[in-house]
């Protein structure tokens, strides 16, 4: 089994899914493109781009913040996430809830190097600016972070609320 194999079948493992979970290392990756998996997620689902009707930019840096951390979203809505990385070091962008987040930043803790690629996660190089469309088709709060190891305990987090009104 070659390395990479052991890993994806360790964080397999691990995840206790079956199904492989996968995270950034720091090494650059091109985003090919390609229609997003539309699979259900309790914050939402990926989203159409032609359905976009607001962009909301999102900076992130080295002091592992983002600005803003908390974003406003009427529920149903399709939005295009516009993440720019002001910083010199590799950020993401992810959305989730508190419990996922937290289980997949212990996940990259455990396996830096992972790789993933999911609709609603961003891997943002420095200087390099990255979009998510998604579509919040359910109300309530959730959250936003930074999983690169050590980022999401140094506090890079934010929230989302998405209203019915």
């Amino acid at each position: 089994m070659t390395t990479r194999r052991q890993l994806i079948f360790s964080a397999a493992l691990i995840s206790g899914t079956g199904k492989a979970v996968f995270a950034h290392g720091d090494q650059a990756h091109s985003q090919p493109e390609r229609s997003p998996v539309k699979e259900q997620k309790p914050w939402g689902i990926a989203g159409d781009g032609k359905a976009v009707k607001r962009s909301i930019r999102v900076a992130m840096d080295d002091s592992m913040r983002f600005a803003p951390a908390m974003l406003r979203i009427r529920l149903g809505e399709t939005v295009r996430l516009v993440c720019k990385n002001k910083g010199r070091l590799l950020h993401e962008f992810v959305i989730g809830t508190q419990k996922e987040l937290d289980e997949h930043a212990a996940l990259m803790q455990r396996f830096p190097n992972m790789e993933h690629d999911e609709p609603y996660m961003a891997h943002v190089p420095p200087g390099t600016t990255r979009q998510i469309v998604w579509t919040f088709n359910r109300a309530g709060d959730f959250d936003f972070a930074c999983l690169i190891a050590g980022h999401y305990q140094a506090g890079m987090v934010g929230k989302i609320k998405v209203n019915a009104t």
